[in-house]
């Protein structure tokens, strides 16, 4: 059935029973070929959906591709002289505690990662998974895993990019008869234009809509929107974090 709508620890809120734990996964810290700039991950993409989870008492652990210390894309950084998140005062509040400071400081490796541990994944997307997670084969089983034993299993923005190749046990592609969604085009348009330089080495809608048997959708550039086809669960980019977050509790709670 399709929904479609429009310590490396953190503790949930409040000291309530824990309902047990989430893992987040980030680009390690890169640079871009195409701009020079260093790059990592979307600040809102990992602070929004984490708020949910905490609020939702759930702990998160945070893991990224080579663990140890991750960076947010400076575009996405509230703080930022360019003011292009200035509007994002969740981020914004997350940073002013030394918790979080921590939390992003000491990632584990996603080859130390065991899915049993956990009761869904969440990929954060940003600049860096472009470079850190196409192609990355220890992170397509890990989701993979997840996907498999029925978790929910969710990717957005630029993360989805680990669905143009990541394949089940049976060595099909994960995304098979599903419906999914991803970074558009015309996000990729608007972005290039704002900075005056192609900004991407690829584009995921492109090549989404190059595989075979697969259904992948976008809504209009920059509007909240995620899929759940099953227990895979996409958004497009990072105005949809905090929805696909609801959708992965959403899920946890009918199981």
């Amino acid at each position: 059935m399709k929904t479609i709508i429009e310590s490396n620890e953190y503790v949930h809120y409040h000291g309530a029973p824990s309902k047990g734990k989430i893992l987040m996964v980030a680009s390690s810290p890169t640079i871009s070929e195409q701009t020079g700039w260093p790059i990592g991950f979307w600040a809102a993409e990992l602070t929004h959906p984490l708020l949910v989870f905490k609020e939702a008492g759930y702990e998160v652990e945070l893991a990224s591709t080579e663990g140890g210390k991750i960076e947010m894309d400076g575009y996405s950084n509230p703080t930022d002289e360019s003011g292009y998140a200035a509007h994002d005062v969740i981020s914004l509040g997350f940073m002013q505690q030394d918790s979080f400071q921590e939390f992003l400081n000491s990632t584990k490796k996603i080859t130390e990662v065991n899915a049993n541990e956990y009761k869904a994944i969440f990929l954060v997307g940003g600049q860096g998974p472009m470079y850190t997670f196409r192609g990355n084969s220890a992170l397509e089983k890990l989701f993979a895993d997840f996907y498999e034993s029925g978790k929910p299993s969710a990717a957005v923005c630029h993360s989805t990019t680990l669905l143009l190749e990541a394949k089940t046990s049976n060595g099909e592609l994960l995304v098979i008869g599903k419906t999914w969604t991803g970074f558009a085009d015309s996000e990729e348009d608007f972005a290039d234009q704002a900075v005056g330089m192609k900004i991407q080495p690829y584009r995921i809608e492109t090549e989404a809509r190059k595989l075979e048997n697969t259904n992948f959708k976008v809504a209009a550039p920059f509007s909240s929107y995620v899929i759940a086809d099953g227990n895979l669960i996409t958004g497009q980019q990072q105005n949809s974090g905090y929805a696909a977050a609801k959708m992965v509790v959403q899920q946890l709670n009918e199981l």
